[in-house]
């Protein structure tokens, strides 16, 4: 019983702007519903804004998202219940062409979002874009806090000198299990005319406020040749 009460409320609320149930809605009708798509899209477009990682955030994106929602509000508000309307509109949409490049793949599937909650809202299923949005912007939300899925990020890159003789597949196995997390190796190359080998790691630290023992551990191994620790950024490994 308790389940059925906001579909109630909203049912209740949606027939007393259209008590008569026609499908050519009225100025009131037409009026709620834009403000519901925007107000809906809206929380779409903040959801994107607030989960959004890459380096091009683009306030026309957003300001396009709340637009499209909208717009799709209107037109399926105007074909509905005229099949002749809705391929009159379908012919005059279909030479449409967007030559715009979406920046993420994550961008496509906010715009489908921002159709549907428009699609739902034009069609007059008030509630379900009422319920369905906001329960898929928490979701996109929870997942964004939780880095969900994220990729493995590599915290350093080492590059190490030993001599020839040394066997680098083994030596600094000891010092990598005590202060990594991840190692890999990614490059191994001959410097000094072939008298030595540079090896170069893909490393996670175990702990950053460790690095001045890491490296003293790892000259011990190497015979004091040189070490060059550095930043890696934001590289990524895929596992």
């Amino acid at each position: 019983m308790d389940n059925q009460a906001p579909t109630d409320f909203f049912q209740n609320l949606f027939h007393s702007i259209n008590p008569s149930g026609t499908e050519h809605a009225s100025a009131s009708e037409v009026l709620f519903a834009l403000a519901l798509s925007f107000v809906l899209n809206c929380l779409i477009a903040y959801v994107y804004k607030r989960t959004y990682r890459g380096t091009k955030y683009s306030q026309d994106y957003v300001h396009t998202l709340l637009l499209l929602g909208t717009v799709v509000t209107v037109v399926i508000m105007v074909v509905r219940g005229s099949q002749s309307t809705a391929f009159g509109m379908f012919a005059a949409f279909s030479i449409i062409r967007f030559r715009s490049s979406v920046g993420q793949a994550r961008d496509i599937g906010f715009i489908f979002m921002a159709m549907a909650t428009g699609l739902a809202v034009g069609a007059g299923a008030y509630a379900l874009a009422s319920l369905t949005t906001p329960i898929l912007c928490a979701l996109v939300g929870l997942l964004s806090k939780m880095d969900a899925f994220a990729p493995r990020r590599v915290s350093h890159v080492l590059r190490v000198r030993v001599n020839n003789h040394i066997d680098y597949a083994s030596v600094f196995n000891e010092a990598f299990k005590e202060f990594l997390t991840f190692h890999q190796l990614d490059s191994v190359e001959t410097v000094q005319a072939g008298l030595m080998t540079e090896l170069r790691f893909a490393i996670i630290l175990r702990d950053s406020q460790q690095i001045s023992g890491f490296l003293q551990k790892l000259q011990t191994l190497n015979a004091n040749n040189r070490i060059l620790l550095t930043p890696a950024g934001n590289n990524l490994l895929s596992d």
